[in-house]
């Protein structure tokens, strides 16, 4: 009876220990892909109020004060915030229309590139 109720145990505990390594084998990543839009701040969006300057001026006074870069699709209006790395490489390109590769999840890219578009 003890080697009964002991395999019955070892099989009980492989079970517990394989069942959420399978569901970790299921989830994948979203796939990289590339946006075109403009790089904003989440103050402004998709359209910069009058009176702030060009969108470069505005951007950068916007996350000066608090703010965060993000990419306006103002073709599809959307606006997706970007990681910490798209934060630092955005700056740059305040105000300017970019392509940004990364991967997105709902509305934040997680952001491998910015490049200026054509």
């Amino acid at each position: 009876m003890k080697t009964v109720s002991g395999m019955l145990i070892l099989f009980v505990l492989s079970m517990v220990l394989v069942t959420p390594l399978s569901g970790v084998a299921q989830k994948t990543k979203p796939a990289e892909k590339s946006l075109v839009g403009f790089i904003s701040d989440n103050h402004c969006g998709l359209k910069h109020q009058t009176g702030m300057g060009d969108d470069k001026s505005c951007t950068l006074m916007c996350v000066k004060n608090g703010g965060k870069f993000v990419l306006a699709d103002r073709d599809n209006k959307r606006v997706y915030q970007l990681d910490q790395a798209g934060q630092d490489k955005a700056r740059e390109f305040a105000g300017q229309k970019v392509k940004v590769t990364g991967r997105v999840s709902g509305k934040t890219i997680r952001v491998t590139a910015i490049e200026a578009a054509t």
